[in-house]
């Protein structure tokens, strides 16, 4: 069932990117996140009273701290995705392994007795490579901001994805982190929204169109739907099935992208795109393998 929620999610997901990329016309990243955040704890919030289920925690200051660091790299990457191809924009965002490998080794070297992982290197090399390639046609059109927007975005996602399993793991259930992980949303999105120079054109919130106002809709509840079978299959699944599962989101988006966008990539991009994703289930195979092997030695030690 693991397998089954990380593609739920993945393809969720990418509708919500597609929508957010069409959304971007009419609102601001600001009033996006905004109102992701407010129609997602509106359905959750009756989901949770149907369930039965309860807000109280006790981990309120993980849930914090999840959630706003799942804000900044929310917003970082609907920022990329309204100046990327979409497809570009979450193979970017999907590079997590990628970077959690470059804190191994980063960590390896500090320690310096410690050997730096050869197989780690060389998938951080071939990655590296792979995003020369697939940002080329970026960097010619003057879109690199959006696409370092992508790139931190991916690093702070690694970082939102071992809180929420830290969460899962203190028996938090998955609609109490995604409640509070939308909560931040809003106050975010409200603040982003009042801010001087929150919109390009100045204009703190816009009137809707029927159009856009069901984008809104949508992105609210597919994003809430998207992040509950994530969480229950970071929480239920097995780590290497679920992280390399997920990027079946690529996939989804590039269709989205050659479907509505007329996205034509030449072979630098699908070749960049290509070595990304082969590097990044490297990385997450060998992460895995690593911490399950250091998991085994530290209880036999304490077996003995």
């Amino acid at each position: 069932m693991a397998a089954l929620w990380i593609l739920v999610a993945s393809f969720l997901f990418s509708l919500m990117g597609a929508a957010v990329k069409l959304a971007s016309s009419e609102y601001s990243v600001a009033e996006i996140v905004f109102y992701r955040g407010l129609v997602g704890i509106i359905l959750l919030y009756f989901f949770i009273r149907h369930q039965g289920g309860r807000l109280r925690t006790g981990h309120l200051g993980g849930h914090l701290w999840r959630g706003s660091i799942g804000v900044v790299s929310l917003w970082m990457w609907f920022y990329a995705a309204t100046k990327l191809p979409l497809a570009t924009a979450v193979t970017l965002n999907y590079m997590s392994p990628i970077w959690t490998a470059v804190a191994v080794i980063a960590f390896a070297w500090w320690q310096g007795g410690q050997r730096i992982a050869l197989p780690l290197l060389a998938a951080i090399g071939v990655s590296f490579g792979g995003v020369i390639l697939a940002l080329r046609p970026a960097f010619e059109a003057q879109q690199w901001f959006g696409a370092l927007m992508a790139l931190l975005s991916g690093v702070l996602a690694a970082v939102a994805y071992t809180m929420v399993r830290r969460l899962s793991r203190a028996g938090e259930p998955e609609y109490r982190v995604v409640f509070y992980f939308l909560a931040v949303n809003i106050a975010a999105g409200l603040a982003g929204s009042l801010l001087p120079g929150g919109s390009p054109d100045g204009a703190a919130w816009h009137a809707h169109s029927p159009r856009g106002a069901a984008l809104l809709l949508f992105i609210g509840a597919s994003g809430v739907f998207a992040q509950m079978a994530l969480t229950r299959a970071w929480r239920t699944g097995k780590v290497l099935v679920v992280a390399n599962l997920q990027y079946t989101g690529i996939v989804f988006s590039s269709v989205w992208g050659i479907l509505i966008w007329h996205d034509v990539f030449d072979w630098h991009v699908w070749l960049g795109m290509g070595l990304i994703l082969a590097s990044s289930i490297a990385a997450t195979f060998y992460n895995t393998v690593t911490e399950k092997r250091a998991a085994a030695a530290a209880s036999a030690g304490v077996d003995q």
